[in-house]
C-alpha cells in the first residue's frame, strides 16, 4: 500500500503514501494486534475518551483508514460497527461516521454531589414538598391486616386491585386497556429498560428526538442500541424526517415523550401525532411511549385527545409513571401492553424486577392522588410565572405547568465549560450537551428545573443568579 520504491543505497518518498495525508484520526499500526479489528476498535475507544477525538469528529472514511493501516477493509468496517454497538460512534448515510455527542462520559444525570450552599436548577425533583400528603396513608397502610400480603411473591404483574385502580387512573389519560395487557414496573426508567431488553437487539436502531431524554440515551448505550436523532420543531418530532431516515437505513423502533419532552418542553400536536402514527404504522416500527407528564395535559389543555399509541395500539408499548405526579420516592409506573409483546415483556418483567413492590402500589391507592395532582399542577403554575418574571421572552414556549424550562442561550463553549461556571456562581443547571443524540446544533440551552427547590424564595434567588450570569 505504501509503494516505496528505491535506487541505489536510500528510499525516495513514497509515491502512495498517507504518512503526510490529513486524516482526522491516524492510529499506530505498531500497536495493532490480532485480531486487528478488535485491536483497532480499543485504540479508537481510547483516543475517544483520552479527549483526542471530540464530540463531532468525523472519522477517516473506512477504505481510506484501512489503505493507511494496510490492512484489509472489512477490518476497518468491523471495527468501526463494534464501537457504534458501543454507542461510542455513529454513521449518517451520505456524510460519514463521527463521534457520538457523549461518547467519553455519562451524562446521567442525580441529586447527589452539590454542595449545600448551592441552589440546585439541575435534577428535576417532583415538588418534594407534597410528600407529607401521603404521610398519612403509608401510615394507613402498615396498619392493615393485611400487610403481609403486599410483602410475598404474589402477583408478580400487580395485585388485582392496583391493576384495576391503575386503568381507572390511565382512563383519565385518554389510555383505554384491561388488567390483562398492563403490569405494574418499579418506575418509569425501569419500565422503559423492560421494553429496551425485551424487544430490541443489540445493534437495532431507535429513533429519538435531536435532545433526548438523558437516561434512555444511557439504556441505549447499555443495550448497544443504535439511537437515530430526528429533527423537529415546536409540534413534536417531524414525520417526513422519520420516514426519510427509515428509507435510508431500517429503524426498529421510536421514544417518544409527547405530553412533555425531557428537556426541550415540548407537546407533540394531535396534528403531528397523526403523522407521526402513520409512518411508525407503514414502516412497522415499535413504539416506547414514555407518557409520564400526561396528568399535567389530560383534562387541562383543551387540544389534548390522548395519548399518540391510541392509534397504534398492536406497535406501542405505553408508560405512565407516578413518580411526577404523586410520589417519586415510590417507585410505581404502569406498562401497557398488547398481546404480541406479551410474552417478551412479561418475561423481563419476571427475570429483572420478580415482582414490583405491591407496598408502594398500595400506598399510591391512598385516595389523595387527585389531591396530590392538583397540588403539584399548581406549584407547577406557580413556579413557572416566577422563571417568566426573569425570562419574559420565553412565555408562550412549551408547556406552561412543565417541572422545567429549555432556555435558549448565547454562550457557544462546551457545556461542561458553561456548567463550571454557573456552579462556580452557586447554581447547578445542565447543558443541552448532555442530551444530544447527535450532531451540536448551533443554539445551545440550559435546561432549568423549577421543581427541586422547595422554597420559592430560594428558587427566586437561583433564577437571579442565572439570569445575572447570562
Amino acid at each position: 500500500m505504501y509503494g516505496f520504491y528505491f535506487t541505489g543505497k536510500e528510499a525516495v518518498t513514497p509515491f502512495n503514501s498517507f504518512l503526510n495525508y490529513p486524516m482526522s484520526w491516524k492510529p499506530e499500526r505498531s500497536r495493532l494486534k490480532r485480531p486487528v479489528y478488535l485491536s483497532l476498535a480499543e485504540q479508537l475507544e481510547k483516543d475517544i475518551a483520552a479527549g483526542f477525538l471530540p464530540p463531532g469528529t468525523r472519522l477517516p472514511p473506512q477504505r481510506e483508514l484501512a489503505d493507511f493501516l494496510d490492512i484489509n477493509f472489512t477490518t476497518v468496517t468491523r471495527a468501526y460497527r463494534l464501537c457504534e454497538l458501543k454507542g461510542l460512534i455513529y454513521a449518517v448515510t451520505g456524510s460519514g461516521t463521527f463521534v457520538a455527542p457523549n461518547a467519553a462520559k455519562s451524562v446521567t444525570i442525580s441529586a447527589g454531589n452539590l454542595a449545600d450552599s448551592s441552589i440546585d436548577l439541575g435534577f428535576v425533583s417532583s415538588f418534594e414538598q407534597c410528600n407529607d400528603m401521603i404521610g398519612d396513608a403509608v401510615a394507613s397502610v402498615m396498619k392493615k391486616r393485611r400487610l403481609s400480603e403486599l410483602l410475598d411473591y404474589e402477583y408478580p404483574t400487580g395485585m388485582p386491585h392496583h391493576k384495576a385502580a391503575a386503568v381507572n387512573w390511565l382512563e383519565n389519560m385518554g389510555v383505554h386497556t384491561d388488567p390483562d395487557h398492563l403490569a405494574i414496573a418499579s418506575g418509569t426508567l425501569n419500565a422503559i429498560a423492560l421494553a429496551l431488553f425485551s424487544l430490541f437487539e443489540p445493534g437495532n436502531r431507535i429513533a429519538v428526538d435531536t435532545y433526548a431524554f438523558v437516561n434512555f440515551i444511557e439504556l441505549a448505550k447499555m443495550h448497544h442500541l443504535q439511537l437515530v436523532p430526528i429533527t423537529g420543531d415546536s409540534e413534536g418530532m417531524l414525520a417526513d424526517e422519520l420516514e426519510a431516515q427509515h428509507r435510508l437505513k431500517p429503524i426498529h423502533g421510536v421514544f417518544l415523550s409527547p405530553s412533555c419532552c425531557n428537556p426541550t418542553t415540548v407537546m407533540i400536536s394531535e396534528r403531528r401525532k397523526t403523522a407521526l402514527a402513520d409512518v411508525i404504522g407503514r414502516c412497522g416500527m415499535i413504539l416506547i411511549e414514555d407518557d409520564i407528564h400526561a396528568f399535567l395535559s389530560a383534562g387541562i389543555m383543551d387540544d389534548y385527545r390522548g395519548p399518540l399509541s391510541r392509534f397504534l395500539p398492536e406497535q406501542s408499548v405505553y408508560i405512565s409513571g407516578t413518580s411526577k405526579s404523586l410520589c417519586s420516592g415510590l417507585r410505581v409506573a404502569y406498562l401497557v401492553y398488547s398481546d404480541r409483546f406479551r410474552d417478551q415483556i412479561l418475561s423481563a418483567l419476571f427475570n429483572v424486577n420478580v415482582k414490583t413492590s405491591s407496598l408502594d402500589a398500595e400506598v399510591i391507592l391512598s385516595g389523595k392522588a387527585g389531591e396530590i395532582t392538583e397540588k403539584k399542577r399548581a406549584l407547577a403554575g406557580e413556579m413557572n410565572e416566577l422563571f417568566y418574571e426573569f425570562f419574559p421572552e420565553q412565555k408562550g414556549i412549551g408547556h406552561p405547568l412543565s417541572f422545567y424550562r429549555w432556555l435558549p442561550i448565547r454562550d457557544k463553549r462546551r457545556g461542561s465549560e458553561v456548567e463550571k461556571d454557573l456552579m462556580n456562581a452557586g447554581i447547578r443547571v445542565y447543558h443541552s450537551d448532555r442530551f444530544l443524540s447527535g450532531p451540536r446544533e448551533e443554539q445551545c440551552y440550559l435546561r432549568v428545573s423549577l421543581a427541586t427547590v422547595r422554597e420559592k424564595e430560594r428558587l427566586k434567588e437561583g433564577l437571579s443568579v442565572l439570569a445575572e450570569h447570562l
